[in-house]
This record gives structure tokens, C-alpha cells and sequence, in this order.
């Protein structure tokens, strides 16, 4: 929806120019660093633009509403998550290493953008969604997925529906995730949480050792 003027910026709002550079980029920068200090909540279009030293329609150019923001904003949060997973669809090394590097990748990514990880989650179940959106946000489990089918036809993770076994791999990371965000670690730190929760959970991934000769 359409942020309506108020009174204020009628009167006191002078018209600005409609260029100013890669002004997409610049909304969404200012966007990202607003949403990691303050939340969604308080985001404005209209706002962001007065920043920025252009005309509201200026920015509608290039976002219709808020929501059409938000929705680019989770876009590009998921496009640097999934590239900092990228690394867990290697060939290079070891499943395990790769497992457990992509799964505290996430973590990381969690802890240092909660606010923006929430509002991914938030967007991606919008009625507006983009389809974008929606391919992006289903990425990371079908990586995890098709990396754990991958390893299995390697040997190097144990047998049973890939699928499911990615759901819970990714429940427990992003479990410790959430709660390190909201502070309900008991004073562990995120890392050791981390890397205690990943190596459980890849030892109901690994394969079954074999009986020695």
C-alpha cells in the first residue's frame, strides 16, 4: 500500500530531482542499514528518499510501496545467504567439511542480520511475494538437500530420504540460530553453541561406520 503524505510533508517537503544516480542501489542501501539498527517497523519510502535529496516519486519509480522495498530487500538477503552457502555444493573436499562450514555460515549470517533475516522470513510469506522471492527463500534447503542426495551416492552421509534429513539438519542450525538472537544461550557464545549443535546433528548424518576386517 501506498504510504499517504501527511500534512507536514505537503508544506514543508520542496520538490526534488529525479535523478540521482543508481538511486535503486542507494534506497536499498540506506534500507538494509535502517532494518539492521531499527526493524521494518519504522522503514519509510518517503523518508528515505528526503534522505537521499530526491522527490517521493523519484523512489516510486523504483519501489510502488514499502512493501515492494521490503521485498527487494529480502531478495537481496537471501542472494547473500545462499552465497555464503555456495560452498556447500562444491566437489571440492570433504561433505563433512563443507557441511559443517555452510551450516556455520548461516548461523553467522543469523547473528549478524537478525532483523534483516526476520524481515526475509516475514517477506518471502507475503501475499505480494515476488516470484523471486519465493525461488531464493526455498534455496537453502534445496542445496542442503541436494548436497546430502549427492553425498550419499559418495558414501559420505548415510542412507533415508534426503529431504528429510536436510529439514532436520537446517531445524537444528537454525534453532541455534534464533536462540543466540535472542539472547537465550545462557552466556554460551554463539560459536561454541554452533559448533556443538552442528557436530550432533552430523552425526546423524554421517555414514555408518564399517565393521574393520
Amino acid at each position: 500500500m501506498n504510504e499517504p503524505p501527511t500534512d507536514l510533508d505537503l508544506v514543508s517537503e520542496p520538490e526534488r530531482p529525479y535523478h540521482h544516480g543508481n538511486l535503486r542501489a542507494e534506497l536499498l542501501k540506506r534500507a538494509w542499514d535502517s532494518i539492521e539498527l531499527e526493524g521494518a517497523e519504522g522503514l519509510s519510502l518517503r523518508a528515505l528518499a528526503r534522505e537521499l535529496g530526491v522527490s517521493h516519486g523519484a523512489s516510486a519509480r523504483h519501489f510502488k510501496d514499502k512493501q515492494a522495498l521490503l521485498d527487494a530487500l529480502a531478495t537481496l538477503g537471501y542472494e547473500r545467504l545462499n552465497r555464503a552457502l555456495s560452498g556447500l555444493s562444491s566437489s571440492a573436499g570433504p561433505f563433512e567439511t563443507r557441511f559443517k562450514a555452510a551450516a556455520l555460515a548461516y548461523v553467522k549470517f543469523a547473528v549478524s542480520h537478525p532483523r534483516l533475516l526476520r524481515l526475509m522470513h516475514a517477506a518471502k510469506l507475503h501475499p505480494e511475494a515476488s516470484a523471486t522471492l519465493h525461488e531464493l527463500s526455498c534455496a537453502t534447503l534445496r542445496t542442503l538437500t541436494d548436497a546430502i542426495a549427492t553425498a550419499q551416492h559418495g558414501g559420505e552421509a548415510r542412507g533415508g530420504d534426503a529431504r528429510h534429513l536436510a529439514l532436520v539438519a537446517f531445524a537444528n542450525f537454525h534453532g541455534i540460530a534464533t536462540l543466540a538472537t535472542d539472547d537465550l544461550l545462557q552466556g554460551m557464545a554463539w560459536q561454541d553453541a554452533a559448533a556443538l549443535s552442528i557436530g550432533f546433528t552430523w552425526q546423524g548424518l554421517a555414514p555408518a561406520r564399517q565393521e574393520q576386517p
